[in-house]
Parts: structure tokens; sequence; C-alpha cells
């Protein structure tokens, strides 16, 4: 059995609490010290009962709190070499550098890196297994490739970026060049994106499927959903979404 739920999802903090057996670990910690104990908590977790954080990429949103959390709760993380050269604060309990193609475990929990193509120096996401049943988590990409979606079969359950919607981007405040960043090969996937990697699934057994990654300003709730149950073809009641401020409460596959 795998049990996950998200602290929060977007631009201002992400970060993504996994369980397997009695194996607990944080993906990613864009927050403070402070406000992820008060996230953890509201999950019903103590702070102490975390094993580690594995870190997917520099990026703020994603690392913020990573070295305080750890030296607070003498906590190891992993993460790439690319990664830690790039990552500001690196003063961690115990570093483990992962190749972004490797498969390692951290006690009950296995995992499969694999590269995603984004702006940072080496980013990776995640599939998460007890041995059988599989979680993904793809979020801050600019594009599927054919490696991505290798890694993406037989899911049990999805945690998927829905970061813009093309239109309110294009014709929003932000700058020419940010928005070409956004929505360049090595930025994040949009609505049209996301709905058309889950086309391309076999999605048989999936037992959830959560958007994430959500913008405040270039795209709607409401937009993205739409999306992901055109994707999976299934009833939009089906689909859930991960917010900023709350995340998701706890999600349960067996």
């Amino acid at each position: 059995m795998i049990r996950f739920a998200s602290l929060g999802s977007g631009s201002k903090g992400n970060s993504t609490l996994i369980e397997v057996g009695s194996t607990r670990i944080l993906l990613d910690c864009g927050f403070s010290v402070k406000e992820t104990e008060k996230r953890l908590l509201r999950l019903g977790c103590e702070p102490s009962s975390i094993d580690g954080v594995v870190v997917t990429h520099e990026h703020g949103d994603h690392v913020n709190g990573v070295g305080r959390l750890s030296r607070k709760y003498k906590l190891p993380v992993w993460l790439t070499v690319g990664t830690h050269h790039a990552s500001k604060d690196t003063g961690f309990e115990i570093t483990n550098f992962i190749d972004p193609h490797d498969a390692f475990s951290i006690n009950d929990i296995h995992l499969q890196a694999f590269p995603v193509p984004h702006d940072a120096r080496e980013p990776c996401q995640f599939v998460f297994s007890d041995g059988s049943l599989r979680l993904a988590v793809l979020s801050d990409l600019g594009r599927e490739t054919p490696h991505v979606m290798e890694n993406l079969v037989s899911l049990d359950g999805l945690m998927l970026e829905c970061n813009y919607d093309h239109d309110m981007l294009m014709t929003g405040e932000y700058p020419y060049s940010l928005k070409q960043r956004v929505s360049g090969g090595l930025g994040h996937l949009d609505n049209r994106q996301s709905e058309a990697i889950l086309k391309k699934l076999d999605l048989s057994k999936m037992q959830h499927l959560i958007g994430g990654h959500v913008s405040e300003k270039n795209n709607l709730k409401e937009y993205a959903q739409s999306a992901l149950y055109r994707g999976a073809d299934c009833e939009s009641e089906w689909v859930s979404m991960a917010c900023q401020e709350h995340g998701f409460s706890w999600r349960e596959i067996s």
C-alpha cells in the first residue's frame, strides 16, 4: 500500500508526503520549516517521523526549506549532483547523490528516477513503489519525451502538472521573455500537453489522478481539471486537484 498527500502545490511552494509501510519521505520542500511543520501536523504527521527528503531540482519553490529541515530533524537528502551544485543551501545532515536514470530504495519505498526537460541543472522526477503498486509524480517539465513516457507505464496513481492555460499566459501580464520561458520546451506543461500525455497512457489500473502545480495567474482550476478528465476520458469528479494553500489530504493506493 502507498499513501500520499500534498503539503501544497504551486509557484509559492511544493512538497509531497509519501508513505510505504513504516517509511515516510518528502518529495521536495519549498516551504519554510515553520510552515512545513504546520502543514505536516495538519496531515497528522509529526515532522520527526520523516525519514528523508528527495529533491527534484533546485528552484526555490521546491528547495527553500530542505536545508533547514534537514539540519533541524537530522534528515538525509537525496538529489542529483547537478541539483546539489545549483542549490544555494546544501548544508544537509547527510547528502546522498542519485543518478537521474537509476532506481534506489529508502527503507520501504522503492524509487525510480527519470530525467525531465526543465530549465534547471539536472532535474528529475520519480516513480514511487512498494514493490508492486506505482505512483508517479510528473511536474516541472516543458514537454514529454519518450523516456518520460516509458516511466509512466502501468501506474496506479499519478500527480500531473497542469501549470498554465496557453491563452491566459499569452494574454496575461507576464513579460514576453517569461512567457517564452514558461511555455518553452524547458518550462512547464500546460493543460493541453497534460491532456495529450494522459491520452497516450494506459489508465486501466489508475486509482488516483491528481493535477498540480497550477499557476495562480495563468490558469484556472476548472480549466486544468477539464483537461485532465478529457485526457483520462472520465467523469470530472474522478479527478482531484492539488492547491497551493492546502495541497490535498491523504490518498491511498492499495
